[in-house]
């Protein structure tokens, strides 16, 4: 397909979700959208020979637009439940199954529950909504588990920031399909067993790999790691976050596009080396999968496996693969399947928009550091940090508010040796599950990696000048964006960015 035509169907279809996420007409206007297009169609078949009412391509961005609206308004199908409704601000009881992984923080733990059954005197009325429970730190709970959750029902409120800033914690939960919360609720384990069985064996397994992890390596070095490796959803405490936060490393606390990438590339390269070339890549695409899966899928990993998959794809027909292409494909099919993302998920958009950076932005900085060594990946280190730190900066100073001035040095020294922290802790985790002593060795290596990493970030963040609050409006980010725009098209000259090899999906 013509590279305008699916640049004006997914520009079509983001165009039509972001507007009926802030415009509520209904699915009645995309309707109106898509009759409007028809007629066009049909305008420009009866003037055949003549000067057409519209050009083609706009006809199929209205198309493309009407489309968009329609798929956001089809997501908000189910934003009540009735009998929730009757019940707000009230003490109730509710019965329910833990989706997903426990979040677990320093003081609570925050659980995700489909629930089935409010119980009210006595009687069990019908639910079927997701109800955010924060619950007490002990007992833990598992995905998969049926509790009984006791609390105050009430709508999630948004709050604001310190420098005053509205952050929509409504929409943000949303976007799980979460409408209701009990923020000090008490819960009560009835049974297991209610999950899906390959993502409750996925969730076991790496709760299984991490306590192995936390037996040969103390905190917080062993939550760092598992942040890094398997993305787990444990506390670090918030004064170390903030630590990382403040030097612009958050991003390696999480399970980012970067870890994913070192992941990716391993499991297709050990399958690629001992099986044929069909079944090496069946096995790595089910691997990515599989992986993916297990650290939660959160927005970040995703993306970053979705173009993966697709590297393996083409690969496996033989042909280039086609970053850009790859990029807005796995973009497009994550909006599909959930349209709040693009407007409400800042995690999506950070990945989305640092993968951009690292397309268009990275080979017009790298030309002018030919100064900086390429040695131990230096050079690759500083374009990258550079290239995703000018180009996200709209966005962040938009959602954050908060500047870091030490980001460049700080992924500098960190992101080097990130793959080899990865690797001896994943090779002292999966020794560990044979023999805690043979998987010493390379938990004492890996801790000292990780000690390195704490101290560098310790040593920037509590520098004065480390990062100041800085926030800009709407208005300010999307005329950045556009400057952003035009500079890099002139920079560019209009060619088109290059159809490589997997690399750089971070």
């Amino acid at each position: 397909m013509n590279n305008k035509v699916i640049a004006v169907l997914i520009g079509g279809f983001a165009g039509g979700v972001t507007f009926a996420s802030f415009v509520d007409f209904g699915w009645p206007f995309a309707l109106f959208l898509a009759v409007v297009a028809f007629a066009l169609v049909l305008g420009g078949r009866v003037a055949a020979g003549q000067t057409a009412f519209a050009p083609p391509l706009l006809i199929v961005f209205i198309f493309a637009f009407a489309f968009g609206v329609l798929r956001l308004n089809l997501s908000d199908t189910h934003t009540f439940d009735p009998v929730l409704e009757n019940h707000l601000g009230s003490q109730v009881t509710l019965i329910g199954t833990v989706e997903g992984e426990p979040d677990e923080r320093e003081t609570s733990t925050r659980l995700n529950v489909s629930v089935r059954t409010l119980r009210d005197n006595g009687k069990d009325l019908p639910v079927n909504m997701k109800v955010l429970a924060v619950v007490p730190v002990y007992p833990k709970f598992n995905y998969g588990d049926n509790i009984e959750v006791k609390g105050l029902l009430d709508k999630p409120q948004n709050f604001s920031d310190p420098a005053g800033k509205i952050f929509d914690y409504r929409a943000y939960l949303a976007v799980s399909g979460i409408r209701y919360e009990i923020s000090r609720a008490s819960a009560r384990f009835l049974d297991a067993g209610y999950g899906n069985v390959v993502v409750a064996g996925l969730f076991s397994f790496k709760r299984f790999f991490l306590s192995k992890i936390s037996a040969l390596i103390p905190e917080p070095h062993a939550s760092l790691l598992g942040g890094l490796i398997v993305g787990a959803k444990r506390s670090l405490g918030q004064n170390l976050l903030d630590d990382f936060r403040r030097a612009g490393v958050i991003h390696v606390v999480v399970l980012s596009g970067y870890n994913i990438t070192i992941v990716a590339e391993a499991v297709m390269k050990f399958f690629g080396f001992f099986l044929p070339r069909f079944f090496g890549q069946a096995f790595g695409a089910l691997g990515i999968v599989l992986f993916a899966i297990m650290t939660g899928g959160s927005a970040t990993v995703v993306r970053a496996s979705l173009m993966a998959l697709l590297v393996i794809f083409a690969r496996a027909v033989s042909r280039k693969y086609d970053i850009v292409r790859a990029l807005f494909l796995a973009g497009f099919l994550m909006v599909m399947q959930n349209p709040k993302i693009l407007i409400f998920d800042s995690s999506f958009q950070l990945s989305f928009m640092s993968t951009l950076a690292l397309i268009y932005v990275s080979p017009l900085i790298e030309k002018h550091l030919k100064f900086v060594p390429e040695k131990f990946g230096i050079r690759s280190v500083v374009t990258a940090t550079l290239s995703t730190q000018i180009f996200v900066l709209p966005l962040l100073l938009y959602k954050m508010g908060e500047l870091s001035t030490v980001a460049l040095p700080v992924n500098l020294l960190i992101l080097s040796i990130v793959p080899a922290t990865m690797l001896f802790g994943f090779l002292a985790g999966s020794v560990g599950l044979v023999s805690l002593v043979m998987a010493f060795p390379f938990a004492a290596i890996s801790y000292g990696l990780l000690a390195y990493e704490l101290a560098v970030v310790e040593f920037f963040s509590h520098l004065p000048f480390a990062a100041f609050a800085m926030s800009v409006p709407l208005w300010l980010m999307l005329l950045w964006y556009g400057a952003y725009a035009i500079i890099f098209r002139r920079l560019r000259g209009g060619k088109p960015a290059p159809a490589i090899p997997y690399a750089g999906i971070s």
